[in-house]
């Protein structure tokens, strides 16, 4: 018999962790190889971990709900012979130092214990991993004091290692002011000192105050079911309010003329499934048009880090997906400007079919430097989508209708029935003014409404 460590694999260039959402399999379970052992989720997906050997499930090292970091081992599997790769490496390190060995067992166990004990903050709006909490509940940290900590993980998510600085620095007698805030908010109104620091401590303090001035008490009745928000829920509307508080949304709004798209797309889709087996949806034709007005215009395709911009190489259109569930995620189509109509097509349908299949990896919704929603689908006229950070903008496709236009011709104007969309931009106005937010959507019409009818796909 030999043991082999079943590790959290990597997931992505920009996936350092996951957190363990369900164990597949219990102690004492047979595991075949490629069987799905425990099911864990990332900021952004959840997905399941295999095991990459046959045999016996005899050790999980983590439970429901922590934190494990890329690289860490999770499970222990015995296997028989020669089925476990790490087995023969993983015999001979607990022989000669079985001191080491006892001591990462030990602290295995001590976090597993902490974490188990650790705060619920689930009042909060932001997203926290089980470890930051406990650390926090540990070390006496308050929520507030929590909230106001600036994180340098994903979307400004608070790490283990931004947490022990914060404690660290505390200690030392460093950072002293945000304990006084959090001991008595109150006085922060009435000492003079309040107007010194204005650029810094009122600014992460008033959206918390505000919140709780503006909290409206909720009546249930007997007939009222409460029902929880599942972990995706709770991220989605972490991110929704994050973003709406970074950004300065601002939107421009346009009409388009797709009539010729309308007519191409009715001519063509029965021998495009034919020839390339994929359906030819709409959602293909404005996304090659959207990557096509990136490419002309750059500074829509930025991130904001503090008081710097920077400038994405890549063009990666994110793809709002509504799931079966009713919540959202956004796959992402990487380098979309270097795709044909096919490529982009295939492109859409595999990660469309997959996101609502719960088949998509971590790495489909990494990267992402604009995103296109399409809120047509349910029959939406336009909309004023929220941005998805980091980016600055968003592209909500409307409807597409029938309705009765001007039409111009050498002869004269005449009135005739056209199909129509409308484009609603959001962009970010700290450093998206309406000139490039408006000539961007302009230029994504001017290529919709000057599509050739005869092209090939």
């Amino acid at each position: 018999m030999a043991r082999f460590e079943l590790k959290l694999p990597k997931m992505g260039e920009s996936v350092a962790e996951a957190t363990i959402t369900n164990w597949l399999k219990e102690v004492g379970d047979k595991i075949e190889a490629d069987e799905a052992v425990l099911e864990i989720a990332t900021d952004k997906v959840d997905s399941e971990v295999p095991s990459e050997v046959s045999g016996i499930l005899v050790e999980q090292l983590f439970g429901k709900d922590d934190l494990v970091q890329v690289g860490q081992t999770i499970a222990i599997i015995e296997t028989e012979g020669g089925d476990a790769p790490t087995a023969v490496a993983n015999t001979v390190e607990e022989t000669a130092a079985p001191a080491e060995a006892a001591e990462i067992e030990k602290t295995i166990e001590a976090v597993k214990e902490t974490v188990a004990t650790s705060q619920d903050f689930s009042t909060s709006d932001k997203f926290f991993s089980p470890l930051v909490k406990n650390i926090a509940k540990e070390e006496g940290i308050s929520l507030n004091e929590l909230e106001n900590i600036a994180g340098s993980g994903k979307d400004g998510r608070v790490t283990k290692e931004d947490i022990l600085k914060y404690v660290e620095d505390r200690k030392s007698g460093s950072i002293q002011a945000p304990q006084t805030v959090e001991a008595a908010p109150k006085v922060v109104v009435e000492t003079p000192k309040v107007e010194a620091p204005k650029a810094e401590t009122p600014k992460a303090v008033e959206p918390v105050a505000q919140k709780s001035q503006q909290a409206v008490p909720v009546s249930v009745n007997g007939g009222d079911e409460i029902v929880e928000m599942d972990r995706m829920r709770k991220l989605i509307s972490g991110y929704m309010v994050a973003s709406v508080q970074t950004s300065a949304h601002v939107q421009s709004f346009i009409e388009v003329d797709v009539t010729n798209i309308v007519k191409w797309r009715d001519k063509v889709k029965t021998a495009f499934e034919k020839r390339e087996g994929e359906k030819l949806t709409f959602t293909p034709i404005m996304m090659e048009a959207v990557a096509k007005a990136l490419k002309d215009f750059p500074g829509m395709n930025i991130s904001v880090d503090g008081d710097y911009i920077i400038k994405k190489k890549n063009i990666n259109l994110g793809m709002a997906a509504a799931l079966p569930n009713g919540n959202l995620i956004v796959p992402v189509i990487k380098n979309a400007d270097q795709l044909n109509l096919v490529g982009m097509a295939k492109a859409v349908n595999d990660l469309g079919n997959r996101a609502k299949a719960g088949k998509l990896k971590p790495d489909d919704t990494q990267g992402g430097t604009y995103t296109v929603t399409n809120v047509g689908t349910f029959g939406s006229v336009f909309g004023t989508p929220i941005i998805n950070q980091p980016q600055v903008g968003i592209l909500a496709l409307g409807a597409i209708r029938k309705v009765p236009a001007v039409i111009e011709t050498p002869e004269g104007d005449f009135i005739g029935i056209r199909q129509k969309m409308f484009l609603s931009h959001s962009y970010d106005h700290r450093v998206v003014d309406g000139a490039l937010g408006g000539s961007f959507v302009k230029r994504v019409a001017e290529y919709l409404e000057a599509f050739d009818v005869d092209r090939d796909f």
